[in-house]
C-alpha cells in the first residue's frame, strides 16, 4: 500500500487534473494506492472570502459563490467536453448542499466552526472531480469521505485527532476498502465529536497522508508538488538554493516546525513512528528522485532558510514592574492557548515577555485584548521571520541583514531567529 497526496496546485484546472490521472494510472497497476487531493487551485482561498462575506453580511457574497461554481464547472467541461456523465451529479449535488448552507443564518455562531463546516466542500468537490475522471478513462476507484473515517475532536480550523477511534474505524472500514480498490480521499477534513466537520489546520492535507499512512501500514507516503522536493530555503525569498536529496525525520520536522511550506509541520511524527519514508517529489517531473525522508538519513550539513510574512511581535511586561515570573507566564502562556495561537518563538528577560505570532484574522485581536487587560502590551505587526537552521554563516547573516531591520534574535544550538521589521 503506498499513499499519495497531490496539492490544490496539481490540480488547479484540466491539464492538471490529466497530469494527476496519468501518474495514478501509471502507478495504481503495481500498487493498491489511497490518493488524498487537495482542493483545487486557490479553492480554499475563494472559500475564505465566501466564509468572510457571509460572517460579515457582505452583498458580494452571491457573486463569490458563482464565481467558485463557475471555476470547477470550467474545469469539468473541459474535462469532459459536453458528455458529462451521471456520477457528476454529486458534484452539483455538493455546490447546491454548500448554498444551502449558506442560506442558513442560524450558522453564524462562532467564526471558526462557520469555517469548518463550508471550507470542507473545496476537498470534497475536487476529489468526486477527480474520481469520475478516473472513472471516465476507465480507472476504477472508490471515493470516500474522509470525515467518516478521521474523527478528532471540536477544536475548529486545528483539530487534533482521536487516534484511537480513528485506527479503529480506519482498520475495521477503511483497510478492506483499500485492499480491493484505488481510494480517492480528501485532506484536511475530519469529522467532531458531535459529527460537524473538523480541519486539521491549513494545509493539513500532508498530515492526513501521513495519518492514513501509519494507520494502513503503507510502504511509503508521496507528497506531489510544483518544486523539485524539499530546498533549502525559498528560491524566491533567497539566492543559491539547493535541493535537499534527503532529510533525516528530525531534521524534517524542525524545519516544518519553523515554517518550511513544503511540509504541513504534523506530518512527519506519524511516519517516524512506524518508520515510512516520506518522498517529496515534482508532479512537473514525475522521473526525477525528490528529496526522501527517513531514518536512515544522517542529519544534512547544508544550511536551511525558512522564510515567514505576516508576523506579530507582541511585547509584555507588568502593570506594577514586578518581574515577570511563574505566574505571569502561567497567564500568557494559557491565554494563548484557549486563544488557539501557537507561538513560533519566545523570548523573555526578567521585565518582558516577547512572543512572535502568525496574523491570523480573528484570533490575535481577542488574545491581546485579554493581554491587555493585566499586562502592557505593545503590538509591532507586518514583520518577516527568517530561521536558520544549520551552521550558517556570514553570508548568511548578511543576506538576511539587507532584508529589513532586526528587531529581534535569538539563536538555540543550531537554529537562529531573526525577526525582521
Amino acid at each position: 500500500m503506498k499513499i499519495y497526496k497531490f496539492g490544490g496546485a496539481s490540480v488547479k484546472d484540466a491539464n492538471g487534473v490529466k497530469n494527476v490521472a496519468q501518474i495514478i494510472s501509471k502507478d495504481a497497476e503495481t500498487s493498491p494506492i489511497l490518493v488524498v487531493i487537495s482542493a483545487m487551485g486557490k479553492s480554499t482561498n475563494a472559500l475564505e472570502k465566501i466564509i468572510n462575506a457571509y460572517y460579515h453580511e457582505n452583498s458580494d457574497l452571491n457573486q463569490l459563490i458563482e464565481k467558485f461554481k463557475s471555476f470547477h464547472e470550467s474545469i469539468i467541461k473541459d474535462l469532459f467536453q459536453e458528455d458529462t456523465p451521471i456520477w457528476m451529479n454529486e458534484v452539483y449535488n455538493l455546490m447546491l448542499e454548500l448554498e444551502c448552507l449558506l442560506d442558513n443564518e442560524n450558522l453564524k455562531e462562532d467564526f471558526d466552526f462557520i469555517y469548518d463546516q463550508i471550507v470542507v466542500f473545496g476537498e470534497l468537490i475536487s476529489t468526486r472531480i477527480v474520481s469520475g475522471y478516473l472513472l471516465k478513462l476507465g480507472i476504477r476507484n472508490q471515493w470516500v469521505d474522509s470525515r467518516n473515517f478521521i474523527s478528532t475532536d471540536s477544536r475548529y480550523r486545528d483539530a487534533r485527532v482521536q487516534w484511537e477511534d480513528t485506527e479503529r474505524i480506519v482498520k475495521n472500514r477503511l483497510e478492506p476498502l483499500s485492499q480491493k480498490n484505488l481510494i480517492i480521499a480528501q485532506g484536511f477534513i475530519g469529522k467532531g465529536e458531535k459529527g460537524e466537520s473538523t480541519t486539521l489546520g491549513r494545509e493539513g492535507s500532508d498530515y492526513s497522508a501521513a495519518i492514513f499512512g501509519k494507520l494502513l501500514n503503507a510502504e511509503s507516503v508521496t507528497i506531489w508538488k510544483d518544486v523539485p522536493g524539499v530546498m533549502n530555503a525559498d528560491p524566491k525569498k533567497f539566492q543559491n538554493t539547493h535541493l535537499l536529496n534527503s532529510l533525516s525525520y528530525n531534521d524534517a520536522i524542525e524545519l516544518a516546525y519553523y515554517g518550511a511550506s513544503v511540509i504541513h509541520p504534523k506530518t512527519i511524527q506519524p511516519l517516524k513512528a512506524s518508520n515510512i519514508p516520506l518522498y517529496v517529489r515534482s508532479f512537473l517531473n514525475i522521473d526525477a528522485t525528490g528529496t526522501c525522508v527517513s531514518q536512515d538519513t544522517n542529519s544534512s550539513e547544508i544550511t536551511s532558510k525558512i522564510h515567514k510574512n505576516s508576523q506579530i511581535l507582541l511585547e509584555i511586561s507588568t502593570r506594577d514592574y514586578t518581574f515577570i515570573a511563574e505566574d505571569s507566564l502561567s497567564f500568557i502562556l494559557s491565554t494563548l492557548l484557549n486563544n488557539k495561537v501557537r507561538m513560533n518563538i519566545m523570548q523573555n528577560s526578567a521585565i518582558q515577555f516577547n512572543c512572535v505570532i502568525d496574523d491570523r484574522e480573528n484570533r490575535h485581536e481577542t488574545l491581546i485584548s485579554k493581554l491587555k487587560e493585566h499586562f502592557n502590551v505593545t503590538v509591532k505587526s507586518g514583520l518577516q521571520l527568517v530561521t536558520l537552521y544549520g551552521k550558517g554563516n556570514e553570508k548568511d547573516k548578511n543576506e538576511i541583514s539587507k532584508m529589513g531591520e532586526i528587531l529581534l534574535e535569538q539563536n538555540i544550538g543550531q537554529v537562529t531567529h531573526y525577526v525582521i521589521k
